[in-house]
């Protein structure tokens, strides 16, 4: 049974832009390699966090919204421990209500950029 799930992470601010790119791409062909399906990626930059985490104030934030079967979830997230340049993420499976919010919000934002 395939799920939704929108996942945020964050990249430590030491890292040139092509660094960030790279780890994003990287996370990218992991999701779509274990059978994910993409659905939407936003980039939100580089943003002051609420806390220090591991004595950093901001971050590099970015979002993948895709489908894929609860077993990708546990191989994703720990990637994400592995990969030094993450210091934060959360998972997060949509339900019907969130799915419909996600879709709306979507639209708005093409609606913005015409």
């Amino acid at each position: 049974m395939l799920n939704q799930y929108e996942t945020v992470f964050i990249c430590t601010p030491v890292l040139s832009e092509p660094q960030v790119k790279e780890a994003v791409k990287k996370f990218r062909t992991i999701i779509t390699e274990l059978g994910g399906d993409m659905i939407h990626e936003e980039n939100w930059g580089m943003k002051k966090l609420a806390y220090p985490i591991q004595k950093k104030s901001t971050g590099f934030y970015h979002l993948f919204e895709f489908i894929a079967d609860p077993s990708v979830i546990a191989k994703v997230e720990t990637e994400f421990r592995r990969d030094e340049k993450i210091i934060r993420f959360m998972t997060v499976k949509l339900d019907k209500y969130a799915i419909v919010y996600s879709t709306k919000r979507k639209r708005l934002q093409k609606e913005k950029l015409k």
